[in-house]
């Protein structure tokens, strides 16, 4: 299947019923009084984060979504029945933000979190509301209240812990394939992800992280070379990016230091906070590299890269040293979410309160 991470999609939430004019007409009763009932409440439309669903494709093709309208207020004091709720499924991570202002209205960040997108009309007043001392017989009535509409545009950012960034071909996949549960397509060609890949990596009994690798990226990407930045949204929720460099390129020509500089200055083009995120090297098929020049390769390597952060050595194919990165990798993780419960158990009425002496 395709995968799709923006969609734009129009809702309507149904208007409410008009309130109802009648008059109660029973044998010797000369004056009955007003029975008219209110009109029933439009339908809302609710989204729902499903985890079965990873991609937006159902919206690419079905736009429209409207719920059902409030039924009309009838005699005998009868009120309209509201009208039927819609609910819209979407993957975890969807963004809904206004199509025309940009502005992100809500995010599905939670399993089963529902919110309504939009909201159904109240119904109107039927005349037994406006039945007083002074008016027995009220002819008035309101009609129902609009259901709010709006045009939005989905975009999907896949909830994962660490993200693969590289050249294509640098052996993304085959990390992943060979660290997780994921069977992304491998092959010796470049370009052979064409779609974000998402795997769970198991460490221990309880123990494990998501991990995303997403199409590679080259020189020029900001101008749309290749597959472009459409992509790297999928790394802006990640609490670690991994940088794979293929140290044992087909071509002798290809200098790696050179391809690895080209993304750094992509991702900086993209966004900064991305470029700010932890980012560990990972230096990838070694196993092509005689076992008494690797220290030799990786030393000038990272010398020339200027490298100044955490430097890892692996061959995905054989999953040569790729033990102690996930090791490194889910204690960084781990370390991450609990600085971040810590903080959200702080009360924020008393951070900024001197220490008492």
């Amino acid at each position: 299947m395709k995968f799709v991470d923006e969609a734009f999609i129009d809702v309507a939430a149904g208007d409410g019923g008009n309130g109802c004019v009648s008059f109660r007409h029973e044998k010797y009763k000369e004056f009955g009084g007003p029975n008219g009932g209110d009109g029933g409440r439009g339908g809302h439309v609710f989204a729902v984060a499903d985890p079965s669903l990873n991609t937006l494709v159902d919206y690419r093709y079905s736009r429209r979504h409207e719920a059902k309208r409030g039924e009309h207020g009838m005699g005998s004091d009868m009120f309209g029945a509201a009208g039927d709720d819609i609910t819209l499924k979407m993957p975890v991570g969807t963004i809904i933000s206004d199509a025309d202002t940009g502005e992100v209205l809500f995010e599905l960040l939670q399993p089963g979190e529902t919110i309504t997108i939009a909201k159904g009309g109240d119904g109107g007043f039927g005349n037994m509301r406006f039945k007083s001392a002074i008016n027995r017989a009220p002819r008035q009535k309101t009609p129902g209240w609009p259901g709010e509409r709006r045009n939005l545009k989905l975009e999907l950012k896949v909830l994962a812990d660490v993200g693969l960034l590289g050249m294509p071909n640098a052996g993304k996949s085959t990390f992943i394939a060979a660290v997780s549960n994921a069977r992304p397509k491998i092959a010796d060609y470049p370009f052979t992800t064409l779609h974000p890949n998402l795997g769970v990596v198991r460490v221990g009994p309880e123990q494990s992280f998501v991990i995303a690798d997403i199409p590679g990226l080259i020189e020029g990407a900001s101008e749309g070379a290749g597959l472009g930045h459409q992509f790297l949204r999928h790394l802006q929720r990640t609490r670690l990016l991994l940088h794979v460099v293929d140290v044992a390129p087909f071509d002798e020509e290809v200098d790696p230091v050179a391809q690895a500089a080209a993304i750094v200055g992509e991702l900086r083009k993209y966004d900064a906070e991305l470029y700010e995120k932890p980012r560990w090297l990972v230096l990838n098929k070694l196993d092509m590299v005689p076992a008494d020049e690797r220290a030799a390769r990786v030393k000038d390597f990272v010398k020339r890269f200027r490298w100044k952060g955490p430097v890892f050595e692996i061959s995905a194919l054989t999953r040569e040293g790729c033990e102690p990165l996930i090791q490194a990798i889910y204690q960084h993780v781990r370390a991450q979410q609990q600085a971040e419960q810590v903080q959200e158990v702080v009360d924020p009425r008393f951070a900024n309160d001197a220490t008492p002496e």
